[in-house]
Order: structure tokens, then C-alpha cells, then sequence
């Protein structure tokens, strides 16, 4: 969605020449008439739709340095040029010592206005990034740092807010890959243990014989391997929050001691003579659901209820497509400051292919796809070439692939799509001999060199097939490959296939 640019100036002649200017450049426009008329537009719930100020300073009412001076104090994250005349340069540097990005002098040509525009929108994005990234890391995120215009977040980020007042236990359910993590940082930012200790726990990649020791602690000594004493994740988040994710791979034995947890306040740490106290707040996410696993007896009953006391259910990004724009812009500067290079956007068939798709693997797909796209591209604007595997998934769309490398003569030759799925590459699906025939052989097991592969690398492949051929459902992935998840999620960690964290 194009970003609205308000035109402040009490010229009506100057107002309709800016405004056709700034059209030209892909903005949109809001006019105001003097400097009363942008307090007010401000003030109201458009202000949420102005991106940048263009701020004229003369003005007969409230002039430009008034208008800049509220600003600064109510909305300081909007950026602001401010035009002036020939003879009051001096008022122009007073207005960027005031808070002002930039400043033009009237008659500005439509060049400069348009690199004046272009930088201080970029500028103000990457501020908004780090302070963003800062919160996130002393947290001290919260619901404003969201990226999101569609309805049925908004009714998140209500229950988010109305669950920071108390110290009540939220569980966030949603599929995997939707921000379950991120909702739950911004709960604690917004409440009064803002600041304070946020500790995240997997309980999915937690192996079995150890959950009670990394959650609970344990004694030195109080079993073998047990060198020294550990406090465990439950007296780590003592005096803030306390994150677990995936909820619902939790073993029995563990839920019983979670229930005591949350009813009295203490963990019993493994070895200990006796209980010890801690103040925590508890937040749960889970991409299952929780009854079904409860009528398994796959999950306590009576810690489902004691759990499920605030539930907040998050939508998938398929269900919220208009926010692919504005998080696909988010991703594209953040992925593009990261990698040192200048991405100006996207053309406009890539970003109506990108909200067509149903990014069955939500936001963390539309991240990893971002991110794989400004690695990719030399340019300054993405294109469909930079997404072949999301254009192979959405009709009337397509892009090529780079061409495969020459074969080497007399050696079998390996070919095959460069990726599966939208997430990982895949291993090779077809063998052509030296003789020309071609045989579906799945995984090859000879190098180019005609040498038998490592075993770990066949194992890797497989890895990587299982993840594209099952669209990266963790559960189904481990039980068709044959082992469990935490072996699972350790094998990824070894060849370098670890998830983000949602």
C-alpha cells in the first residue's frame, strides 16, 4: 500500500502543485490548511495513515516551528521535511535542531523533492527497526511495534492488552509460524514486568530425560552427568515471564509438576531437600489442539483448565492477507540492512503474486521468503525471479531457474528441483547414467566422483525431503521419518535446517 504523505500550507495554489507532484511519485496525499487543520488530522484516527510531513513553516495561524514543537511530543515517529523560503534558511536549521529530517527551499524542484521523500521514509523505517529490535531485546515490546491492519489481529492485540493488566495465564494458540512469541513478548512489555526476565522454553526440543532438570533445576550431584547445581527455567524467570512453547509435547511426568507450579508458586528442583518459591508469569502456546490431546490422554485434564484461563487464538496469515504488503516491506529493510544492500521495493505483479499466496507457513514462510529474495537479487527492486518457489504455487504466474551446471562426463548425473516446497531444498529425485537412461533412484548415495556418500549426508537428505515433502508439520515429519521430535529438532540443528523462532 502506498505511503500517505500530509501537505501542510496555507497556499492553495502551492497545496494542488504538491499534491500532483507527490501523486506523480506513487504517494498518496492528505491536505491540511494550515497548521490547526495538521493538529487536528493528527489528533484524529487518521493519524495512523500519515507516513511523512511535508511542513511548510510560514503559516498565518499556528506556524511550521508551533506545529513541529506538538509534534515532537505526540508524534515523534512521524518523519518531517519542512519547506521554506529563500530568506529564512536560518528557520530551517532551527526546525532540525527541533526535530525536523529534512528541509527544502521553496521553489522546490520535483527531484529533490522526491529524494527528500524517498530518504526520510527510509530513514525513519530503519530507526523504527532498531528501536523495535531494541525492545524486543530488553523486553520491552509491545502491541504498538506490531505490524498489522486487518481486523480479526486487531481483536488479538485487544486481548493482548486486556491479559497485561493482570497477571493471569494466557495460552496463545494458532499454527505454527503465526508470531505466538511475539504476542507473548508484547504482553509482557505491556504489563508491570516490563523489562524483567523473559525466558522461552521448546518443549518440543527438550529431551525427555532431561525436562524436569531444565525446567525445574536440579542438585549437584543428584544424578549422573549433574556436576553442578542448575537453577532451572522456572527460578530463571523469577519476577517476569516465563514462555512455553509447544505447550503440548510436554511429557506427563513433567505436567504434574507444572500443575504444582502454577498452584503454589514453587518448584520442587531435582535432588532438592525441599520447594523453592518463584514469581513468574505464565504464558503457553501450542499449534495443537489442546481438548483433542486431552480426550487422548496425551494432556492433564485438570492442567488444561488450569491453563486455558485466558486464551488468545491468533489467525493465519492466509486469513489476514492484507498484511502481506506492509510485512513484506518490514522484512525488506530490516533483511536489506542486515546484508548491506539497497533495496528500494518491489515491482507491482511480485507484491499482487505475494498477496495471492496462502503462505501455509504464515509469517516465518513470508520471512525466510524475503530474506532468501534479498540474498538472492543484485538489483534494487525485487521481482518474481527472486520467488521462484512461491510463483511454482500460484497460477498464471512462473519463474525460471537459473540453468543446472554442466554434467560431468562418465559420472552419474544428479538432477533435480533446486528447492521443494517454500522452506527447504530438497534432495535430488532422479539419476541420469553415463548411458543416457534415467532412473528414479530418490536419494543418490555416490558422490560426483563415483564415491559412496557419508552416511550423515544421506541422513541430511532425507531430512530435507521429509521437511519439503510435508511442508515443514514438525509432528508428521518425526513420525514418518521414524524418531522423535527432539531428535528430530536436533538433527536440523546439526546440517543447519534449525527453524526460526515464531
Amino acid at each position: 500500500m502506498a505511503k500517505c504523505v500530509l501537505i501542510v500550507d496555507d497556499d492553495p495554489t502551492q497545496r494542488r502543485i504538491l499534491e500532483e507532484v507527490i501523486n506523480r511519485f506513487g504517494y498518496e496525499t492528505r491536505l491540511a490548511t494550515g497548521g490547526q487543520d495538521a493538529l487536528d488530522i493528527l489528533d484524529k484516527t487518521e493519524k495512523s495513515k500519515i507516513s511523512l510531513v511535508l511542513l511548510d513553516l510560514v503559516m498565518p495561524d499556528i506556524d511550521g516551528m508551533a506545529v513541529l514543537e506538538r509534534m515532537q511530543s505526540d508524534h515523534s515517529a512521524l518523519p518531517i521535511i519542512v519547506q521554506t523560503a529563500h530568506g529564512s534558511v536560518d528557520a530551517a536549521i532551527s526546525a532540525m535542531r527541533a526535530g525536523a529530517t529534512d528541509f527544502v527551499i521553496k521553489p522546490v524542484s520535483p527531484e529533490r523533492l522526491e529524494i527528500s521523500i524517498r530518504n526520510a521514509l527510509k530513514i525513519n523505517a530503519l530507526e523504527g527497526e532498531i528501536k523495535r529490535i531494541t525492545r524486543h531485546s530488553t523486553g520491552k515490546l509491545t502491541f504498538a511495534d506490531f505490524i498489522t491492519r486487518s481486523d480479526s489481529m486487531k481483536r488479538v492485540i485487544e486481548l493482548g492488552k486486556r491479559a497485561a493488566a493482570s497477571n493471569i495465564p494466557v495460552l496463545i494458540e494458532g499454527e505454527s509460524g503465526v508470531g505466538k512469541e511475539l504476542i507473548a513478548r508484547a504482553i509482557q512489555g505491556e504489563s508491570d514486568r516490563a523489562g524483567k526476565p523473559f525466558v522461552t522454553v521448546n518443549c518440543g526440543a527438550i529431551p525427555e530425560n532431561l525436562v524436569e532438570s531444565i525446567l525445574f533445576g536440579h542438585e549437584k550431584g543428584s544424578f549422573t552427568g549433574a556436576a553442578e547445581k542448575r537453577k532451572g527455567k522456572f527460578v530463571e524467570a523469577h519476577g517476569g515471564t516465563l514462555f512455553l512453547d509447544e505447550i503440548g509435547e510436554l511429557p506427563l511426568d513433567a505436567q504434574v509438576k507444572l500443575l504444582r507450579a502454577l498452584q503454589e508458586g514453587e518448584v520442587d528442583p531435582v535432588g532438592a531437600k525441599s520447594a523453592v518459591k518463584t514469581d513468574f508469569r505464565l504464558i503457553s502456546a501450542t499449534n495443537l489442539n489442546l481438548i483433542d490431546e486431552v480426550k487422548a490422554d496425551r494432556f492433564r485434564e485438570d492442567l488444561y483448565y488450569r491453563m486455558n484461563v485466558f486464551p488468545i487464538w491468533v489467525p493465519p496469515l492466509r486469513d489476514r492477507l492484507s498484511d502481506v504488503p506492509d510485512l513484506i516491506q518490514h522484512f525488506v529493510r530490516r533483511f536489506a540492512a542486515e546484508e548491506g544492500k539497497t533495496i528500494e521495493a518491489l515491482d507491482r505483479d511480485t507484491m499482487e503474486m505475494l498477496t495471492s499466496y496462502t503462505w501455509p507457513g504464515n509469517v516465518r514462510q513470508l520471512e525466510n521468503a524475503v530474506f532468501r529474495a534479498i540474498v538472492l537479487t543484485d538489483r534494487s527492486t525485487l521481482t518474481i525471479a527472486e520467488f521462484p518457489q512461491i510463483a511454482a504455487h500460484v497460477d498464471g504466474y512462473s519463474a525460471e531457474l537459473p540453468p543446472a551446471p554442466a554434467p560431468v562426463s562418465d559420472v552419474p548425473r544428479i538432477e533435480g528441483p533446486a528447492m521443494i516446497g517454500s522452506e527447504f531444498p530438497v534432495a535430488p529425485t532422479k539419476m541420469t547414467l553415463p548411458d543416457g537412461s534415467e532412473d528414479a533412484v530418490g536419494i543418490p548415495a555416490l558422490t560426483d566422483a563415483g564415491d559412496i556418500r557419508p552416511l550423515h549426508a544421506v541422513e541430511a537428505d532425507m531430512i530435507k525431503l521429509a521437511m519439503g515433502r510435508y511442508r515443514g508439520r514438525m509432528t508428521e515429519i518425526a513420525k514418518k521419518l521414524g524418531i522423535g521430535r527432539s531428535t528430530l529438532y536436533r538433527k536440523m540443528r546439526e546440517i543447519g535446517l534449525q527453524q526460526r523462532a515464531s
